[in-house]
This record gives C-alpha cells, structure tokens and sequence, in this order.
C-alpha cells in the first residue's frame, strides 16, 4: 500500500492531493471503504480528478476498509489482501503513509466516542499473538478453512520426522484407548512400539489367508492372542486395510495417511450439544422469537451424527455399542404450547439422541419461568453450565468424548464444561451479531439497553479462543472476500471504547478453522417431480394456504392464480429484510405483472408477538401493502412450524414454475436456500453471506444486493419474462439448483467430516498438547475481569 500510494502521488500529485482535501471537507469522518469508493467516484466526476481515472485508483484506494479523520489527520486501515491487515497515518501536508500499531488506529476510531478526559484514562488490551507464536499457521488466503489439512501436514512433520517420537506417541495413544472400562485397539501384550509392528505383520499375514468377508468373531480369539482388541473393523479384509494403515505409517509417515487412519479409530461414541436460547423443539417453535433455522440445523445435524456413528462403529467391529448424543437447551415453564417445559425427550428419527432442557436459574435458584431474549441471557449461563454438568455425566454415565456449543451462549457454555472435563470442543457460530450491526463495537453503548454487545462480543472471543477447531459454512464466514470482511475476521483487531482493546484476538489463519457445510433433511426437502410423501390432507391445505380463500392464517387473496409466485420466508427482524423485499415489489410494476408474492413468516396482529423488533416489522409490513395498494398480488401466511409443510410449500411453488427469495442484509449461511434449491426452485439470494458460495449465478441461481432493491427486483422481473419466452431457462436452473446440492451440500458428508474433524483434533489435543495452559488462563483471566463483571450489569 505505502509504495503504490507513493507512485499513484509522483504521478498525479495535484489530483492526489485534491482527492485528500476532498475527504477532509466531509462532515462525515469515519468512513468505510464504500463511503471511500463513493467519495473518490464523485471527485473524478469533476475536472481535476478525472485524470486520476486513467490509472485506475480503485485498485489502490479500494483496499482502504475504514479512514477515521480526526483533527485534519487520517488514519488508515488498510487491507491489501484477505485477512491481512495494515495501519497508517497520513500526513497530509507531506503526502506520505506512516505505518503505526493497530493500536493507535483504534485509538484514533475511539477518539470519536470517548471524551479527551476518558481517552487518557487505562484501557484494558487484550492481545493473542504471543501465544500463537509456536503454533503453525497457514500463510495462503487459499488455506483458510482448510485447518485440519494444513496442521496434518505441519504436525507430522514435526513428530514424525523431525523428532522421530511419532511411533512411540501413537503406540501410547492406542493402548490407552477405551470405552468405559472396556480396552480397544490394543491390549497389555504388545509392549512397545517395535513389539507392534512385528504384532501388526503377524497379523497381517494372519488377515490375507481368510476370505475378505471373515466376520470379526471368527477371527477375534487369534487377534487378542497377538494383542489387538476390538476397533480394528468388522472383516478380515476391512483389519487388514486398517492395519497396513498403521504398518505404513510407522515405516514412512504421510499427512493424508495419518488422517485417514485417525478418521477410522473408534474415539467417538457420545457427544453432547449446546443450544441454550430460544425455543428449542421439534414442532411448534419455528417463528418464535429467537427461533429459527439455528434448531432445524442441530435436529438434521442429530439424525446425520447418530448414523455415521451408528454406521462407523459398525465398520469398527463394535456393533454392539449404541452412539448417544444429546442436546441440552433452555428448559421454559412457560412454554407457549410448545414441548420445552419438558425436561427429557426422544429426537424424532433417532434411537439414542436426546432433548435435555435445563432451567435458567436466579442466584437464589428460583428457576426463572419465561422466555429470554438471546441477547439478555448472560446473567444466566455460568450457573446454567455447572447443572448441565451435573445433567451431562448423569444421562451419559460420565463426560462426552465431543462437545459442539452453537451460537454465542452455547459455545461459551461449551468453553466451559469442555475445560472442566477435559474434552475437545467444537464451536458453531451459526451468525456472529457483530457483523451484523455497523459499528456496533465503536458504538456498543448505544446498543446495550437492547442487544447486550459488550457481553456477546466478549463471550464470542472466549470461546473463539478456547475451541479446539471451528466449523463455519463458508469460506467467507471466516475471512470474507477480497472486496468484504469475514465474520470472524471482524474480531482480529477492535475496541469497545470504555471497556477493552482488541489489538490481536482471531487470526482466520488459524487451523483450527474448518468449512464443513449442512445440507437438508432428504426426507423432508426433495424435488417437486417427485412423489409426494406428504398425506394428500396436507398438501391441499398448503394449497388452500398459497392459493385460497382469506383465512385465519393467511393474509390477501390473489387475483391471479395462473402466475408463478415469488416465496421468501423467514422471521420477521431487520436482518432477514422480509419487509424490504415486500417494498421491492411494490415500488415494481413490471415484478408485480409477472408474478405473485408469497410470504411466509410471523404473524398478522403485532400484540400477539413477545419481541420488540418483530412487532415494528409486522407494523411496517401491513404499512406496506397498504401504501403499495397490494390487495390481490400478495398472500402473506403465518409463520409455518411444520417442517414437512414448508417441504410442501417449497413443491407446490416449484410445480407453479416459481422462484424463492432470500433478501436478507447478511445472512452466514441460508438453509432455506438449500432447502429450496433441493426441491428444484430457483433461487435469488443475498450476495452477503454464504449465498455467495452456495449459489453459482446464473447456473444454480442469482444473487441480488440487499442494499440495491430496484435491481433486484429488475433481476427477478427479467428472469420471470424470459422463462415466458423460453420455458427451458426455468428448467435449467431448477435442474442446476438440485445438482448443486447434491454435489456440495448433503447432510450425510457433514456428518461424515464433522466426525473425522472431532476424532482428528482430539488426537492431536493428546498427542502435543496443543490447548496451551498459559492461553486458557490469560482467556480465564479476561472472563473474570470482564465478561462476568458485564453480565451482571444485564437485568434478571
């Protein structure tokens, strides 16, 4: 940045310097790299700045992602490539770029929230890198998401070759290998790591001169006699191929060979999940508040886990054990017609995963009997986690051999039973709400009375930093594009003036980040040609509910049935943008000529809802179509709790040649847009978030920008106007939408990564002890110095 800011000053000084003089007239003086963008189109609009357009600026200006202006002074923060940060101050008299600390850039953004008095008072700094020095870190943006690849790689190398410990460590780790008491893998007689390569080409000999197909029990008094329990698979053959794994890698290790061989051990048998917002349940709950896609994923997410365990165990020779996973939530008195004043209960589809509810509980321990936002739990959760302890070892007979929090409160309360049992953590994150609201760390004061920033920002860094790996969607999730910044990008460098400084928290060159993407239920989400499975009571009510009659829980009739419809759903807050899309519409006569809306989400009277927010977007909706005078092109339909009813919806759209909408302003993955895509619609979805990646325009779908609706809804107008003139298109992108799915996003493949990533991190957790002890207690320092202190500031 500093030398092509250099060239772009020696040729073209004057513009340069005009273009400086430009920002520093604004009365706006904290600016993102759009308002830059913007400030430097209108400046080469003009005479003198149109000269700099033949050196085309953008390319060094656009990597500028925030400017703060203070006192005719302007620091910089500037990213030259994905998640690679650089400060400068420029000094404006000179014309030159002087490097500085993160530290005085975000000084420089505090200036603009504290006063001179307070910005010289102490600020508690927070910063990481010290204690990543001696963990390896990926260097290509291309690695990113890639983690447990790249530390297979660099983690072999380091045992296997250089300090030659590799045999020894992973000799100790199998024979220390047990489920409940039971010895698997090895037994006492093999003693050493010599002791078992010669054990393994007895046994191997022993394996090739059976038939392939040779159960384990034929051939288990023989196995034991050499030393090797159960474990190693259910056949001569599958042994065999798992013990020359093992030959291998004791003579010439290799990274893949080593993750293929940790992947296949039996290390996982029970896991335990943490969801504790919301109303978490299988029916009844969707469009609560706080409740959405977030439990559609955890019970896809157990059904999948339950049967690549059941399946894997069963390829290790252990038949007999039965996986156990749990999920354990919030349990509610309270429950507004729904199971979650339930304490225990069965998921649906499984035979050994269960719903655990806990109470929140008040320091007298009065179980507190109603719903909580999610944003004002945090008072709650280290007295939540210590009962959910006490439930986990009580339902499972002792720990998990796994721990997944999701959201913000879930993983905190991961980070802590996973460091009180000793077991391995994963985080998922789901939506980061940080990156959701601008400036919302700079100016989290004004967001605390209603969203509790300061408490969910600090538990997101504990936990970021006390995970064993993280899985997110998307790639971008991680560290963004080269034109916008990752969700956990977001976190590397920041402040909340008046509490603490970021100056280094989430590096996305982590390996301990994972991409590993959800799918949808098969037997729920499948294509609208082929056969129902839906009782025909219900397919015609979801009809009567598109196409019917005004109803209790469906709003407007339409005029015209005979035009396919445009579906979006989802809860109705700021994010999700149900209402923008509604104002797309009806500012959009050629959209509204072409094609019906079909909303599906809330409810009608804005006094039946218990959120603040959802009541102004339900207010702002009717006020929409009223403005808009939409009586006859708009059906708007109760928020829908019946999954295999949504499934319907999404059929009977298709089979109307439709298309689903997702408007939302970010959204971190879009599980609506594959469900939609699995049943064949085509797609329009936010180019913010993981729609960008799920989504190859044109081909499987479109994006459209949020922040643009007149082109978005030009976009969709279009398209519904050339499948009137060329029926194929509809056909091509319905057909490109189901095999994009079925290539990329499946929930059998997540299960299947998910279970290699936990069995793969918990090895090496063992084997280098890789949760640093100085780390956990600098994270435990900061929880009780900060995190604590701020929730319970949050009234109970």
């Amino acid at each position: 940045m500093k030398e092509a800011f250099r060239k772009l000053h020696e040729s073209h000084p004057k513009e340069l310097r005009g273009l400086v003089y430009h920002c520093l007239q604004l009365d706006k003086k904290l600016l993102l790299r759009s308002d830059i963008l913007h400030e430097l189109a209108c400046y080469c609009r003009g005479d003198e700045g149109c000269r700099l357009l033949e050196l085309e600026p953008e390319r060094v200006i656009g990597t500028i992602q925030e400017a703060a202006i203070v006192d005719g002074t302007i620091f910089l923060a500037v990213r030259p490539a994905i998640a690679t940060w650089q400060y400068y101050q420029l000094e404006v008299d000179l014309m030159t770029l002087t490097p500085i600390s993160p530290r005085a850039f975000l000084k420089a953004k505090e200036s603009f929230v504290v006063t001179p008095e307070e910005a010289g008072e102490p600020l508690l700094e927070l910063d990481l890198e010290p204690f990543e020095q001696d963990l390896p870190k990926m260097e290509r943006p291309r690695s990113i998401g890639r983690g447990v690849q790249f530390l297979n790689r660099q983690l072999a190398g380091r045992l296997f070759v250089q300090h030659g410990r590799g045999a020894e460590l992973l000799f100790d780790f199998l024979t220390r290998h047990q489920y409940r008491g039971r010895q698997l893998m090895l037994n006492g007689i093999i003693a050493d790591p010599a002791g078992l390569k010669s054990a393994l080409r007895e046994a191997i000999r022993f394996l090739e001169g059976q038939p392939g197909d040779t159960p384990l029990d034929e051939l288990q008094e023989k196995l034991v006699g050499l030393g090797f329990e159960a474990g190693w698979g259910r056949t001569a053959r599958g042994i065999a191929e798992m013990m020359n794994l093992l030959s291998d890698l004791m003579e010439a290790p290799d990274a893949a060979m080593l993750e293929d061989f940790l992947s296949r051990i039996p290390m996982i048998f029970s896991l335990a999940i943490l969801t504790p917002h919301g109303f978490f349940g299988q029916s009844n709950v969707l469009g609560k508040p706080d409740t959405g896609g977030q439990v559609v994923y955890i019970l896809d997410q157990v059904r999948a886990l339950e049967k690549e365990l059941t399946d894997s165990l069963r390829e290790q020779g252990l038949e007999g054990i039965d996986p156990h996973i749990i999920v354990i939530t919030r349990l509610i008195p309270e429950a507004e017609g729904t199971q979650c004043n339930v304490p225990h209960e069965r998921v649906h589809g499984t035979r050994h995963a269960e719903i655990i509810r806990v109470p929140f509980r008040r320091e007298n321990g009065e179980v507190v009997p109603q719903w909580i936002s999610r944003f004002k739990i945090w008072p709650y959760l280290e007295r939540f986690a210590r009962d959910v302890r006490s439930e986990i070892l009580g339902r499972l007979g002792g720990r998990p051999d796994f721990i997944v929090g999701n959201y913000s409160d879930g993983n905190l309360v991961a980070s802590m039973l996973a460091h009180t049992m000793g077991v391995t953590q994963c985080n998922i994150a789901h939506a980061l709400e940080k990156t959701k609201y601008l400036y919302s760390d700079l100016y989290w004061k004004e967001h605390e009375e209603e969203h509790r920033f300061g408490c969910q920002i600090t538990a997101d860094l504990i936990a970021m930093n006390t995970a064993d790996f993280i899985i997110t969607s998307t790639y971008q999730e991680i560290a963004g594009t080269e034109d916008t910044l990752g969700q956990y990008e977001s976190y590397g460098s920041f402040s909340l003036p008046g509490l603490y400084r970021v100056l280094s928290g989430v590096d996305p060159y982590n390996p301990k980040f994972n991409i590993v993407s959800p799918g949808a239920d098969p037997e729920v989400f499948y294509s609208h040609k082929a056969e129902s499975t839906v009782p025909q009571e219900m397919a015609d009510d979801v009809a009567d509910l598109i196409h019917g009659s005004a109803r209790p829980d469906a709003l407007g009739v339409l005029d015209d049935k005979d035009k396919p419809m445009l579906f979006a759903m989802s809860r109705l807050d700021h994010i999700k943008n149900m209402s923008g899309l509604l104002d797309w519409y009806g500012s959009s006569p050629e959209l509204q000529e072409r094609a019906n809306l079909l909303l599906v989400g809330g409810q009608f009277d804005p006094a039946q809802s218990g959120d603040e927010e959802e009541r102004g977007q339900i207010e702002l909706m009717h006020e929409l179509l009223s403005r808009h005078g939409l009586q006859g092109k708009v059906r708007w339909v109760v928020m829908q709790a019946d999954k295999i009813k949504v499934g319907e919806f999404y059929r009977q759209v298709a089979r109307h040649r439709g298309a689903f909408v997702q408007p939302a302003r970010f959204e971190a993955f879009g599980l609506t847009v594959i469900e939609a895509m699995t049943s064949g619609l085509p797609v329009f979805a936010t180019l913010y978030g993981g729609p960008l990646e799920i989504i190859v325009d044109g081909e499987s779908g479109y994006h459209i920008d949020p922040n643009d609706g007149p082109a978005a809804a030009a976009r969709m107008s279009d398209f519904f106007a050339r499948c009137a003139d060329d029926p194929d298109l509809w056909e091509r992108i319905s057909e490109g939408a189901m095999r994009r799915v079925e290539e990329h996003y499946t929930w059998k493949r997540y299960a299947r990564r998910m279970l290699s990533l936990s069995r793969i991190y918990g090895f090496w957790k063992y084997m280098t002890k890789i949760e640093h002890a100085d780390t956990r207690a600098y994270i435990s320092m900061f929880y009780h110095l900060m995190y604590k202190r701020l929730a319970e500031q949050v009234p109970t």
